[in-house]
């Protein structure tokens, strides 16, 4: 294996804020020209993370392990930051001569990937490959487009409600069971501890927003007619951003400070003790761990309307595939397998906490660290995706959703008038997707 030079700049993994970046590329040529070489190099594109000396570790096995059984195979890794990728592989679908063929990228970015023509089909291979009866259907529904598969998942990342038992304790109160007790509880906190938040909430935090919107029956959008229609200012999702935009003020997170908080300055200000919730996922807990509230919180997952309910969560996370333009196919597609297969899955869950998309695996992961409990608990309630479209990227990047929100926290625009206007950005963006 080679190992070719890495940037260092220090990015999360993409789970994390689930950001999302469409490439507008061109279509590329399948298969090298129609080539499927069964030996020489293949170069191989992963994210680099924050501390990617674990993660490069797993890999190194992986590959190793793959260039054992595939005699006369070579692998090239590189690793990319996240926030800079959708430049670098809209130059690889525009050159297929110089890009890799096997890629890590976000699962909010499928649709547009596939719509450039820059990942293969693998369905067939997908289908025949023993380990992928095992994949959880939200993970397997990430790299699906139109009942084709475009990859295989490589992790999942899934939001909870995490929580200051000494703050409820000492203040006596008890963990919020329904959404309308999360408001009332955040509020009771702030009122009785005004140097905390109740519930750190950010207007830039969209998924941290979208299980408001999802447990009260909303959606951000539907499939009609081939295509996609906004839904963001139906009843039910006004509901939901009523509900969500509430937390801000002077009784919860004031918006002069909160409306252009994201979620991982949510997540931060818990961490470092000041607030007694926030909305933060799997890959929040090393965060959190590290900071002053160490020993001092617990984790449920985030509750809906009602009393053991639990409100849908955005599945985040990452995908392997292989380009169309690659002239290993066979070859790409064994590595692939190796790279988001079982034992690599598990390997990474040791090394960054990524939680595994496999049924079995996660749960031997969750024996092994009690702290995913409500996360998978979460995964095996409700959870939701984005609109398969290639629009979301352009509206994730247009901050349609963030902008909805702060137009209300700030009052400039009532719920109706702030969702009427996103769902017009959202309808627009969808249009010139096609």
């Amino acid at each position: 294996m080679k190992l070719i030079a890495r940037f260092t700049a220090p990015v999360a993994a993409l789970a994390l804020a689930g950001l999302t970046a469409t490439a507008c590329a061109p279509q590329t040529s399948d298969n090298g020209a129609g080539r499927d070489d069964r030996s020489g190099t293949l170069r191989v594109w992963l994210f680099q993370e924050v501390n990617n000396k674990p993660k490069e570790q797993v890999v190194d096995a992986a590959v190793a392990a793959f260039e054992k059984s595939h005699e006369g195979a070579e692998v090239e890794v590189e690793y990319i930051p996240v926030d800079t990728r959708a430049q670098r592989i809209k130059a690889a679908f525009n050159d297929p001569d110089s890009a890799p063929d096997v890629i890590e990228y976000g699962n909010t970015d499928t649709a547009g990937y596939v719509k450039d023509g820059g990942l293969a089909d693998v369905s067939a291979e997908f289908g025949a490959w023993d380990e992928a009866k095992d994949t959880d259907p939200t993970a397997r529904r990430s790299v699906t487009v139109d009942g084709k598969v475009y990859g295989a998942p490589l992790f999942v990342g899934v939001r909870a409600l995490y929580y200051r038992t000494d703050v409820l304790g000492e203040l006596g109160l008890d963990v919020p069971t329904t959404q309308d007790e999360l408001i009332s509880t955040a509020k009771k906190i702030r009122k009785e501890r005004p140097e905390l938040y109740g519930l750190a909430v950010g207007g830039a935090y969209t998924y941290g927003a979208m299980p408001f919107i999802w447990a009260n029956g909303g959606e951000m959008a539907v499939e009609k007619d081939g295509g996609w229609k906004a839904a963001i200012d139906g009843a039910e999702a006004q509901k939901g951003i009523a509900a969500y935009t509430s937390l801000f003020g002077d009784d919860n997170c004031p918006a002069a400070k909160c409306a252009a908080m994201g979620g991982n300055a949510t997540a931060t200000a818990f961490a470092a003790g000041k607030a007694a919730m926030v909305i933060g996922g799997d890959f929040s807990h090393q965060a959190i761990e590290a900071g002053s509230v160490k020993g001092k919180y617990a984790v449920v997952p985030l509750p809906g309307l009602k009393k053991g309910e639990i409100a849908p969560a955005f599945a985040g996370g990452n995908n392997i595939g292989v380009l169309r333009s690659t002239g290993h196919r066979t070859l790409a597609v064994d590595l692939m397998k190796e790279l988001a297969g079982k034992r690599t899955q598990a390997a990474l869950f040791d090394a960054m906490g990524f939680l595994p998309t496999y049924t079995d695996v996660r749960d031997t992961a969750a024996k092994k660290e009690p702290f995913v409990a409500p996360f998978i608990e979460t995964l095996a309630a409700d959870t939701k995706f984005v609109p398969a479209s290639p629009a979301w990227g352009q509206i994730d990047a247009s901050l349609v959703l963030p902008t909805m929100f702060q137009e209300i926290v700030s009052g400039k625009k009532d719920v109706p008038a702030a969702a009427g206007d996103a769902a017009e950005k959202m309808d627009a963006a969808f249009a010139s997707a096609g």
